[in-house]
């Protein structure tokens, strides 16, 4: 029991960076309020107290804002953050090591007895405001979008996003050393909340990889350029550009490499020279 809470405490630690100390966590986080509650609600329905469950469960709401059936499962190193308006149904299971988001609804489609909720995988994380409906299967790693409404099973390592949801991309399997540097770099700037890493498409990121990829090919076809105009000989300048791959993220967000900022303007002009243009 102790090494449950303890678990439930460090997990909330490791992924809210507003966490300050374990007390702070204990007294003023009531997605960890609720999980407690459900901890015990949980024992009473198994044990066939289950009006009282229910009945505690209540107050649970009342108090936290978050509503979580005594009968739904739920896995090791669960976080809540923020927490209002969760709402978890009675035969929900939740794998170990998820994250659900204010606003999230683990609901039911049908009247009917039996299984009618969500099962979700481990590593799942649920963005603000997600619906995922019906007896379906979230699988492991997954990840949904923020206001998702998801109606049908999501593969192992998916992004879900819109409504309905849709697929929009899979995390890679086999990452290379310049994938895993990268999420190295990911991993030391923050817990990754919403599932905005390199392997997951977001547009944003995908954007600015897009223009980075391109002005590097854009230096190496100059270069050849230069090369070329040399052989034929013509004066071409030496001067140096910055080099991008060559700059290592640190902590503080800063290069490593002591070298001067070069504007896209100044950029321009300093290839133009060399280029004799």
């Amino acid at each position: 029991m102790f090494q449950r809470l303890r678990e439930d405490i460090r997990c909330v630690m490791d992924r809210d960076p507003a966490a300050r100390n374990v007390f702070e966590v204990i007294s003023s986080y009531p997605g960890v309020h609720a999980l407690l509650a459900h901890r015990l609600n949980h024992w009473l329905w198994r044990h066939g107290l289950r009006w009282l469950g229910r009945f505690l469960s209540l107050f649970s709401r009342w108090f936290t804002g978050i509503e979580i059936h005594p009968g739904a499962y739920i896995g090791r190193r669960f976080f809540i953050d923020h927490g209002m308006g969760v709402v978890i149904g009675e035969t929900a299971e939740i794998g170990n090591d998820c994250t659900l988001y204010h606003g999230v609804t683990l609901g039911g489609t049908s009247w009917e007895k039996g299984k009618r909720h969500p099962t979700l995988g481990d590593n799942v994380i649920i963005g603000a405001g997600a619906k995922v409906l019906g007896p379906i299967h979230v699988g492991n790693g997954a990840r949904i979008g923020s206001n998702a409404v998801v109606v049908k099973d999501v593969p192992e390592g998916a992004t879900m996003i819109g409504i309905p949801a849709r697929v929009a991309g899979v995390q890679r399997h086999g990452l290379t050393a310049e994938d895993r540097r990268r999420e190295e770099v990911a991993r030391r700037m923050g817990f990754d909340a919403y599932g905005a890493t390199r392997g997951v498409p977001d547009p944003v990121s995908n954007a600015i990889n897009a223009i980075l990829d391109h002005v590097q090919a854009t230096d190496r076809r100059l270069e050849e350029i230069c090369s070329a105009l040399k052989t034929l000989g013509a004066h071409v300048g030496n001067t140096q550009l910055p080099d991008i791959e060559g700059c290592q993220i640190e902590d503080n967000g800063e290069s490593s490499e002591q070298q001067p900022s070069v504007s896209v303007a100044q950029g321009g002009a300093e290839r133009r020279k060399q280029t004799g243009g």
